[in-house]
């Protein structure tokens, strides 16, 4: 019974490891189960040996058994436990295997220099056989090598106790030193005749594979739920990795990681379609880099290493080249992660083609500049009268000055001095005219936003200046205060200029509806924070009716008898293209004020 079950563990324990190469402890275990199964069957042949030739023989190879159960426990013990000191496991090995060969060359076995006589006796109604003879004196070192084992067992189990893994150290450590101890007694005891019984130690081996063999199942069994719930976690994983790729796809998401470690950078097809680059290619970064726009790659480099160097995500829009010529806008932003030490270690990113959406975007602003322009003609058309009558000043007094001068020709002697200040009057009116000619030239020119520092004051002041002839003739007053030491603004002049020049002229306008006593217009500019300057037109009109204030900013919508409704959109969408706002309130004592906010330009907010 004790080898069938021996052999039944040694067999379970050696297929798992078979599946499982790394399972040393259950290899281990299974040799030593075998080992006992074959001491069992070399007790129970000595109990039915009828010469004293066949127990030395049955003893002599049983020690083969011994050596077997004696390295396997030392072994076990080193990869179950994980504890116990090598030098003693190795000094344990190491004598056991000499004995096992002075066990073959002298004398009949390592009990034994030879078995002299057999004797019987009854055991559980059955007839045993005993043996006596000359002991052999090598068997004090066998003894010596018991002991060695017995302190390398304890000595494990106290550093497996002090580890923490008690539960390991009393089950395991504590058996295999109480069964130790049991069998070497055990087995000592019948050798020196001082009990009279036969060789049992594989009753107490026995009892110590069932230990063992008890906490390899446990073992077993928590590896087998382990690997099914990694089986369903690799399932479940797989399904999401299913649905992240379909989502992934539908919406043509290319997915790529560079790793800083191993310098490698791996992307999915769809990644290596949106960039050119084959399937079967080694990707690099100065490869990549190369695909996108000189005009764009320093600035994604930037962005990147801003990102490595602690930022931990980027986002960034620019323009590839492919090899066939192909240009293409995409859309990236990504993650950077680091490590304990704050080392950049991965960078993960997400890239799509956004060309679509960037050509809509540059139609739409070409639309919007076309409106603008529109916009600005109009207004020009609408303050034609005030600016011919403006002109017609300074060429008035032009004709003037030049007639006098005529008449101081006439004279045989004329005062030259008089002369040079006519001259110089002429050349002031003229440069006056050929200002205001400059200042509408510049309004009604087509152009994109062309970003640069702007002086508040200035470009007010020539604002103020187009409209002054248009509002004295209206008998509207201008009111202009711009605080002391603005910063310049960061916009584009003529766009901002048509701005302050839209709302102005809605300013004059429903100051002129109104038909009140008070007839004002005041133009104010002030810091608003530390990063941006407010502009604010007030009027003394009627105000904008509370059911409308919401409205005056969609497209079409106007309040004026013959309005197209696009001014104050164009004026919004050119504020927020500047990082701005735009709105407007009712004042509460009557009026209307809108108001707008530009950035501080980078130069003057640094400082």
């Amino acid at each position: 019974m004790s080898a069938s079950a021996c052999l039944t563990l040694a067999g379970i324990n050696f297929l798992v490891w078979c599946r499982h190469r790394a399972a040393w402890a259950n290899l281990i275990f299974s040799l030593l189960a075998t080992g006992t199964a074959a001491w069992t069957f070399c007790e129970l042949w000595m109990m039915r040996a009828v010469t004293p030739v066949e127990f030395a023989t049955v003893l002599r190879w049983g020690h083969v058994a011994v050596w077997l159960i004696i390295v396997s426990l030392v072994g076990f013990v080193y990869f179950y436990l994980k504890s116990g000191r090598p030098w003693l496991a190795w000094t344990v090995f190491g004598t056991r295997t000499l004995l096992l060969v002075v066990n073959f060359l002298v004398g009949q076995n390592l009990n034994y220099l030879q078995v002299t006589h057999l004797r019987q006796m009854r055991l559980f109604g059955e007839s045993v056989t005993l043996a006596q003879g000359v002991t052999n004196p090598w068997i004090r070192l066998g003894q010596l090598n018991l002991v060695l084992l017995l302190i390398f067992a304890v000595d494990a189990t106290v550093a497996t106790w002090r580890r923490g893994d008690r539960y390991r150290a009393i089950t395991i450590g504590g058996s295999i030193v109480f069964f130790e101890l049991v069998s070497t007694g055990q087995s000592l005891l019948a050798f020196y005749g001082i009990v009279r019984t036969p060789y049992v130690a594989s009753v107490f081996f026995m009892g110590l594979v069932a230990v063992m063999g008890y906490e390899l199942s446990g073992e077993t069994i928590r590896a087998s739920q382990l690997d099914r719930k990694l089986q369903e976690s690799e399932a479940g994983l797989h399904e999401i990795e299913e649905r992240m790729r379909l989502a992934v796809e539908g919406a043509e998401f290319g997915i790529w990681i560079r790793d800083f470690v191993r310098n490698e950078i791996w992307a999915t097809d769809k990644w290596r379609e949106l960039f050119g680059f084959p399937r079967t290619e080694r990707l690099e970064l100065d490869k990549i880099l190369d695909r996108i726009r000189p005009e764009d790659r320093d600035v994604f480099r930037s962005i990147l290493e801003k990102a490595a160097e602690g930022n931990g995500s980027y986002e960034a829009d620019y323009r590839l080249v492919l090899p066939s010529g192909e240009m293409r806008w995409i859309g990236s932003h990504g993650r950077v992660e680091c490590d304990s030490s704050g080392k950049p270690i991965l960078i993960r990113g997400v890239s799509h083609d956004i060309t679509g959406r960037k050509l809509a975007e540059m139609e739409s602003q070409e639309l919007r500049n076309e409106i603008a322009h529109v916009g600005r003609v109009s207004i020009m058309g609408q303050l034609a009268s005030a600016l011919a009558h403006e002109i017609n000043q300074p060429l008035g007094a032009i004709l003037r000055n030049a007639e006098a001068a005529e008449l101081y020709l006439e004279n045989a002697s004329p005062d030259l001095e008089e002369l040079r200040a006519i001259l110089a009057d002429i050349r002031k009116d003229d440069q006056r005219a050929g200002a205001v000619i400059d200042r509408m030239r510049a309004l009604l020119r087509r152009q994109s936003l062309d970003k640069r520092p702007v002086d508040v004051g200035e470009f007010i002041g020539e604002v103020v200046s187009l409209v002054r002839s248009d509002a004295a003739a209206r008998h509207v007053k201008l009111e202009l205060t711009v605080a002391g030491h603005l910063p310049p603004v960061s916009g584009d002049l003529v766009h901002l200029q048509q701005v302050l020049l839209n709302l102005l002229v809605n300013g004059i306008d429903a100051v002129d509806e109104a038909n009140r006593g008070d007839r004002r217009v005041r133009v104010t500019a002030s810091l608003a924070g530390p990063r941006a300057v407010e502009i604010a037109v007030s009027d003394s009109g009627p105000g904008i009716p509370a059911d409308k204030l919401t409205q005056i900013f969609e497209p079409f919508f106007t309040t004026k008898a013959k309005g197209m409704g696009m001014g104050l959109p164009i004026c919004r969408t050119i504020t927020e293209a500047h990082n701005g706002r735009l709105w407007a309130e009712n004042k509460t004592e009557g009026g209307a004020s809108f108001r707008f906010t530009l950035p501080i330009a980078e130069e003057s907010a640094t400082k």
